[in-house]
């Protein structure tokens, strides 16, 4: 059984952040991305890879069950029924004369595939006089036949900041095929997700359908700058307010919010409104909005002003 290292395609170790997987993947994403290699095949091929392995550690159950379980992750739960089943009742074998049938919770997987895997956690009688009912799959020992899957499809998908702030639904239609789809809060621009089972019909009766590789395209947008889940922006206040202190009221991505400004802030002094940036993809945490004050200067004075400005500076001495 071949493995592959997830953490090896994104050049991490395993104790590695949620942060310094999505830095990785987006490099590498970038670097690979089928529009930045026009019909170059091996990128398509690590393309694919990069956002398998992406899918997979940036989600911290299917991320668990990997580390547990290697490149069957998948069928964790299936793996796990087993293991309890061959602790308990011991269930046997369905055997004919050239064909053993196996059931694992409606799973279906390929014993050539994954023998060795199940030999490791029950081991080697396992294959020779044990099996699970618990399910309606079936596993041929002896000659098989490999599913032929359906085709992959790439896409993409255009979103402003305002949608990510939420998960939202979006109506996709790809080869004429129309689709309802969840789209998680926090996705990044360039990020590419699998959609299993949305990409080609499968070309034969025991295959699956292909899946649907999304890129976002999130344009920059007029008023915030994003930096991963925070946001920045500037705020102009009158120089009274920055003298004397006082309320303004400052645009977020999903409202305006009124802060108080205290008396004798300079310009440039940067505020940071907790909780109001972004959400970070597939987690509960929600990034900051950092805002840059900046004091208008009054321009154009009348000779009155000029006069009390100018009474104001012979006070200041």
């Amino acid at each position: 059984m071949n493995f592959i290292d997830y953490y090896q395609i994104l050049g991490v170790n395993k104790t590695a952040g949620a942060d310094d997987i999505r830095k990785a993947y987006r490099k590498l994403a970038k670097k690979y991305h089928p529009d930045a290699n026009p019909g170059n095949k091996e990128a398509e091929k690590k393309f694919k890879e990069i956002n398998e392995a992406n899918t997979v550690l940036s989600d911290p159950e299917k991320r668990k069950k990997y580390d547990t379980y290697g490149k069957d992750w998948e069928h964790a739960d299936a793996f796990e029924q087993a293991r309890r089943q061959q602790g308990g009742n011991g269930s046997r074998f369905r055997q004919g004369s050239s064909r053993t049938s196996y059931t694992f919770n409606g799973e279906e997987v390929d014993p050539e595939m994954y023998s060795d895997f199940f030999q490791s956690f029950f081991g080697d009688d396992m294959f020779g006089g044990s099996a699970f009912n618990g399910g309606s799959s079936t596993f041929n020992r002896g000659r098989t036949t490999r599913p032929v899957n359906g085709q992959d499809f790439q896409a993409s998908l255009t979103l402003n900041l305002e949608d990510v702030l939420q998960e939202k639904s979006h109506v996709l239609e790809i080869n004429n095929k129309k689709f309802r789809l969840k789209i998680p809060a926090g996705v990044e621009n360039e990020q590419t997700i699998r959609i299993k089972g949305q990409g080609g019909a499968a070309p034969a009766p025991n295959g699956n359908a292909g899946d649907l590789f999304l890129t976002f395209n999130i344009p920059a947008h007029p008023h915030f700058v994003r930096d991963g889940s925070n946001l920045s922006s500037n705020h102009h206040i009158d120089v009274f307010t920055a003298i004397l202190g006082g309320e303004t009221d400052i645009r977020t991505l999903d409202g305006t919010v009124k802060v108080k400004v205290k008396p004798g802030t300079q310009s440039n002094t940067k505020i940071r409104l907790k909780g109001k940036g972004l959400p970070v993809y597939k987690s509960s945490h929600v990034g900051d909005l950092i805002v840059t004050l900046l004091v208008d200067i009054p321009t154009n004075l009348t000779h009155e002003e000029s006069a009390l400005w100018n009474k104001l500076k012979s006070i200041r001495s």
